[in-house]
């Protein structure tokens, strides 16, 4: 079977992550900064075959690495996990994926590896991928855009530890400041956040939402869509659950109380085109994008060479179909 390491396996993520790859006839190899016991899921332990490697140590990342066919890294903050896992990655010569939600992070990937000789995919995740999935597939073969508009339409947010640690690390490397993307570039304010209605699809119908709520879609789609304004908007209780430092992280076994619907609204000369997802618990569903983008990867079903988005990277429409049943989608 094809093996694939999954750093930061130990993490809420990871043990997702490491699941999915069993299920889909991979071999998983688990590693990570530490070890750790057994998965709550109960099936299977994440300290079978454990590597142990810190990011400060090439030698020892290479070591983890060694007999794998791609790399999965779940380990935040990704703004010092991303560069020396990808540098592993690019020595051993096998595809990077990450599910990286830090804009910086992801925005220094693009900078850094646009000339990298093997396939990177970051923030292969529920922030960053869906939605750069769902842009391209409502743009079918166009690849420019006047407006973008991602609007996640959460019932709750339990954020893990990884999480918040993530959200400390960029909001201290943004200065505090808040960060959109308009007039074609990253732009960061100091702005004070707006509050406005969102008709969502069923099951959420309208609810109130934080405008301007940037996640990774403002690096992924201005990757490879020629677009001047990306705007992202989160349900407010959701932005409520984030901000408030006594929400619960969700239990290990994972969220499936939580819904989500992502609308994804692209205006094309005047024209506007939707695409939908719906599904459970953000973070189990990240391991079925970041496991399909695996496979397509080790079996060559790429678009693109070096660092690309999910959308530059894969057939969007055929890959978001693929994540049947755990997301669902509408697609013009």
């Amino acid at each position: 079977m094809t093996a694939v390491v999954v750093y930061g396996a130990t993490g809420h993520t990871g043990r997702f992550v490491v699941a999915e790859l069993a299920e889909r006839g991979f071999t998983p190899i688990p590693a990570g900064r530490r070890s750790a016991g057994r998965s709550s899921a109960g099936r299977r332990s994440v300290r079978d075959g454990m590597r142990t490697a810190s990011v400060d140590d090439p030698t020892a990342l290479d070591r983890a690495l060694d007999g794998a066919a791609a790399v999965v890294n779940t380990a935040g903050p990704f703004a010092l996990t991303a560069g020396p896992v990808i540098e592993a990655a690019l020595r051993a010569g096998i595809p990077y994926v990450d599910v990286a939600a830090e804009i910086e992070a992801n925005a220094s990937t693009f900078a850094d590896y646009a000339q990298a000789a093997t396939p990177i995919v970051p923030a292969m995740a529920f922030y960053g991928g869906l939605g750069d999935l769902l842009v391209t597939a409502a743009l079918g073969e166009g690849r420019r855009a006047d407006a973008v508009q991602v609007a996640y339409g959460l019932s709750s947010w339990h954020p893990t530890a990884g999480t918040r640690v993530a959200g400390q690390v960029s909001h201290a490397r943004r200065g505090g400041r808040r960060v959109r993307f308009r007039n074609g570039a990253l732009e960061y304010h100091d702005d004070q956040p707006t509050q406005l209605d969102w008709k969502f699809p069923e099951p959420l119908g309208e609810q109130p939402v934080i405008a301007e709520f940037s996640m990774a879609d403002v690096v992924t789609v201005p990757s490879h869509v020629d677009v001047p304004d990306v705007r992202s908007y989160m349900t407010a209780v959701a932005a409520g659950d984030l901000a408030d430092p006594d929400t619960p992280a969700p239990e290990p076994g994972g969220d499936a109380d939580q819904a989500f619907v992502v609308d994804v609204r692209v205006r094309v000369d005047g024209v506007e085109r939707r695409a939908i997802a719906r599904g459970r618990d953000i973070y189990a569903v990240t391991a079925p994008l970041a496991v399909e983008a695996v496979r397509r990867l080790v079996a060559g079903e790429t678009r693109a060479t070096g660092v690309a988005s999910a959308g530059a990277m894969f057939d969007a429409a055929d890959f978001l179909h693929a994540l049947a049943p755990h997301i669902t989608v509408e697609l013009p």
